[in-house]
């Protein structure tokens, strides 16, 4: 039998760095459902939403999860170098779509995100696994507080950047990366170094075949054991969720939002799930193909500002900085989500019962 200690010991410490953010949140009930993390930390970023409504976000959904000994910290109100820009349009004005949840009355962190990063990797050498997927702010400033920071780090998952493929926010710029290019420079820079484990990058041309569907959230709330109505792209704008499981329910509102949202931009009534592909990436890498590359990000570009750039055939003579994401069996990574996520809900609501 397992005792506590050998069942912690096996466990995965993960730091996620969030602008959550309806896929965000996605990305942390799938920590949080998984036997194999460990979430040591949350450092709350500027980005879809203002950083104030991503604290609360944070706090608010760990108290759902019942997960509420684990730090959150505010970090920056905007980029290093620019105004900050939000997508209320995408993720909806509270940055959860249609959903609302219940008030926590948690507190952040009397340290900020920066101070976060660094110290979670510091009380876990060469084991922390970071996962950023909003603007890459907070990381760039706690590289400039620590340097060394990537030699203490087992792997890091980004979510940012298209390569080879068009992007979401312009032409060219996927928007984790157009929010903040300098820092998302910084942070590429600092993985040039010779000996470093690249960071694995999951850019859109990988994460757009994480196509969630009507169907596939059918499934989810079966797994839960959570009778729902499915949605449909005929019912009215807003149709708020009727799933009896209160964790099925604030997914449901949430996506909705995000469904209507990417019918509307013409790619189906469907949503992306960007960041909780990341979150699986961080658990096992082998969920995804890649090849390396020197990847950079366009800064001062009129039309091609916050454009990641994959040098693939060392052009420039630099060594690759990157694992660029090429290939994902999508199939997998959802019977892995809804296996998770959807036991998980049902045994908050047996808890809540009790």
């Amino acid at each position: 039998m397992l005792t506590e200690d050998s069942e912690s010991a096996d466990r995965i410490p993960v730091f996620a760095d969030v602008d959550t953010g309806v896929d965000d949140a996605m990305a942390l009930m799938y920590l949080l459902a998984s036997a194999d993390a460990d979430l040591v930390g949350i450092a709350s970023t500027a980005g879809n939403v203002g950083v104030d409504q991503v604290c609360r976000n944070n706090l608010d959904l760990l108290e759902m999860c019942g997960a509420t000994g684990i730090p959150v910290s505010r970090g920056a109100d905007g980029p290093v170098a620019s105004p900050l820009r939000t997508a209320e349009d995408t993720h909806g004005p509270q940055g959860l779509g249609y959903a609302r949840l219940p008030s926590s009355g948690g507190a952040v962190t009397s340290y900020d995100a920066a101070e976060a990063w660094v110290a979670a990797a510091r009380a876990h050498p060469g084991a922390l696994v970071g996962m950023a997927v909003g603007p890459l702010t907070n990381l760039a400033l706690a590289l400039r507080a620590e340097p060394a920071l990537p030699t203490l780090l087992r792997r890091l998952v980004i979510m940012g950047g298209a390569f080879d493929y068009r992007g979401n926010t312009t032409a060219v710029a996927e928007w984790n990366v157009s929010v903040d290019p300098e820092a998302a420079a910084e942070v590429f820079a600092a993985w040039s170094a010779p000996g470093l484990t690249p960071p694995m990058v999951l850019g859109l041309n990988l994460t757009e075949h994480i196509a969630l569907t009507p169907t596939l959230l059918t499934r989810l709330a079966a797994a839960a054991q959570s009778p729902t109505a499915p949605m449909s792209v005929l019912d009215d704008r807003g149709t708020r969720s009727v799933a009896a499981n209160p964790l099925i329910r604030v997914i449901e509102d949430a996506l909705r939002f995000y469904f209507e949202f990417h019918f509307d931009q013409g790619e189906g009534y469907l949503a992306h799930l960007h960041d909780p592909l990341a979150a699986a990436v961080a658990l096992d890498p082998d969920l995804v193909q890649y090849r390396p590359a020197t990847v950079d990000v366009e800064v001062a570009g009129t039309l091609t500002r916050g454009m990641t750039i994959a040098d693939w055939n060392g052009r420039w003579g630099r060594p690759p900085n990157a694992l660029v994401g090429i290939g994902v069996d999508a199939g997998a990574f959802f019977e892995r989500f809804i296996a998770r996520v959807g036991p998980f809900a049902q045994r908050l609501a047996d808890v809540s019962r009790r």
